[in-house]
């Protein structure tokens, strides 16, 4: 699975560095990035999908 924060959606409420902190980091606005290219290990795709469906704008885009 991959995992991608859409730029225009995001407000930086920083949810998902909560739900899920090694794969969601913040820029110098404070908005949202994904720390990990490519594919997510296994191990982190529950927290992720966690942050995906704690985030106020629905901004982070799950592709499997």
């Amino acid at each position: 699975m991959k995992v991608r924060v859409d730029d225009s959606l995001c407000h930086g409420h920083q949810a998902c560095a909560v739900a899920a902190p090694k794969v969601f980091g913040a820029d110098d606005y404070g908005n949202a990035v994904v720390l990990i290219e490519g594919d997510l290990p296994a191990d982190l795709e529950a927290g992720t999908r966690r942050a995906q469906g704690n985030c106020p704008e629905h901004a982070i885009i799950i592709d499997e």
